[in-house]
């Protein structure tokens, strides 16, 4: 089971108590304060991976396995005047003394096959009280923990020394019909009663200590005032693409929303892409074996994503079929479902995977320390990143002259190919260009997008086709045959539209940083 999580932590003054929260004014209803001890074990590696990536894995009893990511857009965010700690709750069932497979899936992408054991113990005691509207619907929870926390024995590296550790932390746990006044309210007359700043860091962070709050292993790069240097946009593009993996890890596997499976396919193909763009800058062998394992993890997303854009496709042309077709077609696909599923179950088992954890170091790695080669010339970090990110531009310039004038769709798809290259590649470096390289890249995403259009199309016609060779219900065929005639028409508007956006994308204007 899954929730989302949001809400505002502040670090309370010694002996502090919650006040009155009832404000008829702002809309807020308090009910009685209520009181419980909880304790809660968290699971860790022993370099803190987990942790310091933002996430949690934690048995807490009664309520069992909890595992906390950030969201995939981001851990934080605003609320009025103050920080959100936004997060995907996870509940897993298990035995309380070893972390279930589920939940160590879920963190896989972080511990990247290092071993886990806990690494404190935080015994709560929580006063609570439960916030509501005046017709009576839940707004939130506001609640304050007196924390005192234990640790086992740690690896003797380890930053953190002291056996124990007490706190205190207030959180202001928002529901989802909490409204900014609501908020407001029940700030001010936390912040009335001396409670001071907001403090996001969670618990086992501030227990931990130092070790915890150094930064992950993955840090999107945030560059400084000026022309960065080469090393500084490669290193950023590099570590982008391994955070987006890192992140859509645990979202791909559940498969709740095959958005998690379609942005780890875009962080392999982007690293790919970025390792070709740069390759003059990086050593040879090292950046080609890199490219080859991600090649095969993008296969392995690949698979699914390919499906889900497939069913996602003819699932909505459904209603375009007389209603007599529409139960034939349905038939149709839930064979497509059954080949996804068993493309999920292949994917399972690839990120489970040794292979998938050695990769995921591998990446890791390259994040931390790409491997340049070194320099020669004297020439300045503008042309040479203006000349990587011309090269793909004149390669889908070239692959575009090269059309016949009626270019097969084989042909099309190449050049779609190319744009997205050019695309990623004017991306990377949009750190160094700013908004003329975006410029760029939005008008080349939008050939890439009709290009797109146009291959999706074909793809989804020529399943339909083989789907109707294959069943000998003439129901099904015909209906397969309905919507192939659909998908074809959609292939012929997107080959219709392309040269207009082509154009677009191909104004001199657009490259004037290259």
């Amino acid at each position: 089971m899954s929730t989302a999580e949001r809400e505002i932590k502040f670090a309370p003054p010694a002996g502090f108590h919650l006040p009155p929260l009832t404000d008829p004014g702002g809309g807020v209803f308090a009910s009685p304060e209520t009181t419980a001890t909880l304790t809660a074990t968290y699971y860790d590696t022993v370099d803190l991976r987990i942790t310091r990536s933002g996430a949690s894995l934690r048995y807490r009893d009664p309520e069992g396995w909890t595992v906390k990511l950030p969201h995939p857009d981001g851990s934080a965010d605003r609320d009025g005047d103050d920080e959100v700690l936004a997060r995907d709750e996870h509940h897993v069932a298990g035995d309380p003394d070893v972390p279930p497979d589920a939940a160590l899936d879920l963190v896989r992408s972080r511990t990247r096959g290092a071993p886990v054991a806990a690494v404190a113990t935080l015994r709560s005691t929580r006063a609570t009280v439960v916030l509501h509207d005046a017709e009576g619907a839940k707004l939130g929870e506001v609640v304050n923990d007196a924390v005192a926390a234990t640790f086992p024995d740690l690896d003797p590296d380890s930053d953190h020394v002291a056996s124990s550790v007490r706190f205190g932390e207030v959180e202001l746990e928002l529901g989802a019909r909490c409204t900014d006044a609501h908020r407001s309210a029940v700030t001010a007359r936390l912040r009335s009663a001396g409670l001071g700043p907001v403090d996001p860091t969670p618990k086992v962070v501030r227990a931990l200590g130092d070790a915890a709050a150094r930064p992950g292993d993955v840090e999107v790069l945030e560059l400084g005032e000026g022309f960065p240097s080469v090393d500084d946009v490669v290193h950023r593009a590099v570590v982008s693409s391994v955070d987006r993996l890192i992140t859509h890890d645990p979202v791909a596997r559940l498969g709740e929303d095959p958005e998690g499976v379609h942005q780890a396919r875009v962080a392999t193909r982007r690293l790919r892409s970025d390792l070709r763009t740069f390759r003059s800058l990086l050593d040879e062998r090292w950046a080609t074996e890199l490219s080859d394992e991600l090649r095969w993890l993008g296969d392995v997303f690949g698979a699914v994503r390919d499906a889900d854009v497939l069913l996602e496709r003819l699932d909505a042309k459904l209603v375009e079929l007389p209603e007599i077709d529409r139960e034939p077609a349905k038939r149709l696909l839930d064979h497509l479902r059954t080949d996804h599923e068993r493309g999920r179950d292949r994917m399972l088992r690839a990120l489970r995977s040794n292979r998938y954890d050695a990769l995921l170091n591998r990446v890791v790695e390259a994040a931390a320390r790409p491997r340049f080669l070194p320099r020669v010339g004297d020439i300045d970090d503008a042309q040479i990143l203006s000349q990587l990110a011309r090269r793909p531009w004149k390669h889908l310039a070239a692959a575009v002259a090269a059309l016949a004038d009626n270019p097969s769709d084989l042909a099309l798809h190449g050049v779609r190919i190319r744009a997205k290259r050019a695309r990623y590649a004017a991306e990377a470096v949009v750190p160094a260009f700013g908004k003329p390289a975006r410029a760029f890249a939005r008008a080349v995403t939008e050939l890439q997008d009709v290009l797109g259009e146009h291959q999706d199309a074909i793809v989804a016609a020529e399943w339909l086709r083989r789907a109707a060779a294959g069943t000998a219900d003439e129901s099904t065929g015909f209906a397969a045959g309905q919507l192939a005639a659909i998908e074809y028409r959609q292939a012929e508007r997107a080959r219709r539209a392309w040269p207009k956006a082509w154009r677009r994308a191909s104004r001199k204007q657009l490259r004037s940083w290259m």
